[in-house]
C-alpha cells in the first residue's frame, strides 16, 4: 500500500505565493509518477501537474509558468511552488500516486488552498 501525505495547504493573498508537499510512503517503489490535482466547488477534479519518476512534467494550462512541480526521489516528496496565485487557483488540492500495480491511483486526502483577492 502507499500513502500519501500532503501538507502546506493554507490561506495566502492574491499575488502570493504557497508550497503545497506530498510525501509518499510504503510501497514507494511501484510509483512511477506523481502530481497534484485540484477540485473548487461545484467544479470538477482536474490535473494540475504532475511528474514522472524520470523527471517529465506536464501542467494544466491555467497553471503553466506560474506553478513548478518537482520531487525528490530520496524523500519520496513531490512539491508544488504555487506563485502568482490567483482567487480562481482556490481549490482542495489532491496528491496524486501512479503505480505500477493495483491499484494504479492513489490519492492524499487534500490541502485546502485558499487564495484571497
Amino acid at each position: 500500500q502507499v500513502q500519501l501525505v500532503e501538507s502546506g495547504g493554507g490561506l495566502v493573498q492574491a499575488g502570493g505565493s504557497l508550497r503545497v508537499s506530498c510525501a509518499a510512503s510504503g510501497s514507494t517503489f511501484r510509483i512511477n509518477a506523481m502530481g497534484w490535482y485540484r477540485q473548487a466547488p461545484g467544479k470538477r477534479r482536474e490535473l494540475v501537474a504532475i511528474i514522472s519518476s524520470g523527471g517529465s512534467t506536464n501542467y494544466a494550462d491555467s497553471v503553466k509558468g506560474r506553478f513548478t512541480i518537482s520531487r525528490d526521489n530520496a524523500k519520496n516528496t513531490v512539491y508544488l511552488q504555487m506563485n502568482t496565485l490567483k482567487p480562481e487557483d482556490t481549490a482542495v488540492y489532491y496528491c496524486y500516486a501512479h503505480k505500477s500495480d493495483y491499484p494504479q491511483d492513489v490519492w492524499g486526502q487534500g490541502t485546502q488552498v485558499t487564495v484571497s483577492s
